[in-house]
């Protein structure tokens, strides 16, 4: 049976793939990576996955996650099957994020990362699910299980990351790229554009949901991942 990692983006742990998890576990081995609270840089994160992974896997990252998929992709590609890529991106840290990165962080210092969940969820979450209220207090209870610093730290990895865009023509290896088809924070057009980029890429979007895709439309992105991992077995 083949081996699945799922990466978690910013500020999240292995709560968001539980969807995912539990309805992939009878055609693959999926595994969801805790958290990476501990690093302050995307080669880091990369790197602790490799140093625990299976000698061939299929990844799976979502948003920060993503791009430590790109940078293990880059390490070591004789080792990934395939590469899926949920809301994410591949470009180098853009000139304003430093301070708008920055002020998120001075919240969570000075106010508590509740009061920077406050400010920072919403916009990740489709309109029509911020009344739902069991998954927004859901998504802020896994928030606020970062501290202060782990979220400082997750932030000097994004602000110092790689530029992946270089790398998209070099993937070999099968690559599924997807995100929320409302996601305002990694919209839809940046996917095409990394899907143009990596030969032979298949791009997919899912209806009605914002950035947090494996929890705000887990079924659908399930029914997606069940097919590209019976695909990718069906290869071997």
């Amino acid at each position: 049976m083949d081996t699945l990692l799922l990466l978690p983006g910013l500020l999240c742990d292995a709560w968001v793939w539980a969807p995912q998890v539990e309805g992939l576990r009878n055609i693959c081995d999926v595994r969801a990576i805790p958290d990476f609270y501990d690093y302050d840089s995307i080669q880091s994160m990369a790197r602790a996955v490799l140093d625990t992974a299976p000698p061939r896997f299929h990844v799976c990252g979502h948003s920060m996650g993503g791009r430590a998929a790109m940078e293990i992709y880059r390490l070591a590609p004789e080792r990934v099957q395939s590469l899926i890529l949920l809301d994410t991106g591949s470009d180098a840290a853009q000139p304003d994020e430093r301070e708008k990165r920055g002020a998120l962080v001075e919240l969570a210092r000075s106010e508590g990362v509740a009061a920077m969940a406050a400010r920072w969820l919403p916009p990740m979450v489709h309109p029509s699910r911020h009344a739902d209220k069991a998954l927004m207090d859901a998504l802020t209870a896994m928030i606020c299980r970062a501290t202060p610093d782990a979220f400082a730290r997750e932030q000097h990895a994004l602000l110092t990351r790689p530029d992946a865009g270089p790398l998209l023509a070099k993937i070999k290896c099968p690559a599924l790229v997807g995100c929320g088809a409302e996601d305002a924070w990694s919209p839809l057009s940046r996917h095409e554009e990394i899907a143009a980029a990596i030969p032979g890429a298949r791009l997919v979007s899912i209806p009605g949901s914002g950035h947090m895709v494996s929890v705000e439309a887990p079924d659908a992105l399930n029914a997606v991942l069940r097919d590209w991992m019976r695909e990718q077995a069906g290869r071997a």
